[in-house]
């Protein structure tokens, strides 16, 4: 297919992109590069430079590029920073988003894939986490995902705009080529890592008297790849609706800790400090839906496969992307 890519120069959009071509798909790459890195986008891959709040750039674009699918990865993602500006984040990742959509159905592209993400639940109310819950967001991040994923519902029943919606957990891992650095590095896997580089001090616990096994907060990590190739599935005619994106298994962030040791093979000081407001105890998909409507199943479930591609990109990339 030809595929258009928002974000592609991010951290998810780039393996993404680098699957997509894997696969024999052809790639357009539209980036702003506010968050992304030029040389995160594959050489295979065509790339535009612009931002989709430009109404005008995005309509010339696609109908250039004529793709047969939009993959829509670009938003702002920091929690903390909608919070205190939550005007940056409903204006890019809904009013913006609006324009692509828009210029998706004046082109007649014919299937979207968004990247969403399990904020859309707030606090849950039962584990693991289905798609069936209330979604209660309790951040304007979590409430901008799911103003689109409503937008997206209307766009379907009105306009015959197939879309895949997918709910992340926590994206962690590498490949080969493309890994994570973000210029604001909130990720618990990467900034462990920088201690075992001897980039940072320590790693800071946020809570230690947690009801779970170990006292920490427990997450479901999802290998960066995994990810990708459920995008790819969802490519597939009749493929649609809301879907989980995890392991189905949390690790604990001390387990996090033990792995990234166990791995790097170098210490990793520790600091642990009050528990954060509003940070859930456990937080575990249910991705049973993905499996049996998508066929997806995860290849690296394993925290130390996640840690160990993460590892191996970070030694090689200690700096990150020059750009």
């Amino acid at each position: 297919m030809n595929v258009f890519v928002t974000g592609g120069a991010g951290y998810i959009g780039s393996v993404c992109v680098e699957e997509l071509l894997n696969a024999g798909h052809s790639v357009t790459v539209f980036d702003n590069l506010s968050e992304g890195h030029r040389s995160a986008v594959d050489s295979r891959a065509s790339f535009v430079g612009g931002d989709f709040s430009d109404r005008s750039l995005i309509d010339s674009v696609i109908g250039q590029v004529k793709p047969e699918a939009v993959i829509h990865f670009a938003a702002h993602a920091l929690v903390g920073e909608s919070m205190t500006n939550p005007s940056k984040y409903f204006r890019n990742n809904v009013a913006s988003g609006i324009n692509l959509l828009d210029t998706c159905v004046t082109h007649g592209v014919r299937k979207f894939v968004f990247s969403s993400t399990c904020a859309t639940y707030g606090i849950p109310e039962k584990m693991p986490m289905d798609e069936t819950l209330p979604q209660r967001p309790v951040n304007p991040y979590g409430e901008s995902k799911l103003m689109f994923e409503r937008i997206l519902s209307w766009y379907r029943d009105l306009h015959n705009l197939e879309f895949v919606a997918f709910r992340y957990f926590n994206a962690a891992g590498a490949s080969v080529k493309f890994g994570e650095h973000h210029r604001i590095e909130t990720h618990l896997i990467p900034n462990v890592l920088k201690v075992a580089l001897g980039q940072r001090a320590q790693v800071d616990i946020y809570g230690t008297d947690y009801p779970t096994p170990d006292g920490t907060c427990i997450r479901d990590y999802i290998h960066i790849a995994d990810l990708a190739q459920a995008h790819i599935q969802a490519l597939a005619p009749g493929k649609h609706g809301f879907f989980n994106l995890g392991n189905g298994s949390g690790f604990s962030v001390r387990e996090v800790i033990e792995a990234c040791r166990r791995i790097s093979g170098r210490p990793i000081a520790v600091v642990e400090k009050d528990r954060r407001p509003g940070d859930p105890p456990r937080l575990v998909a249910a991705a049973q839906k993905a499996a049996t409507e998508l066929g997806w199943q995860p290849r690296f479930p394993h925290l130390d496969q996640i840690v160990q591609t993460a590892w191996e990109w970070h030694v090689k990339h200690p700096d990150g992307y020059p750009d």
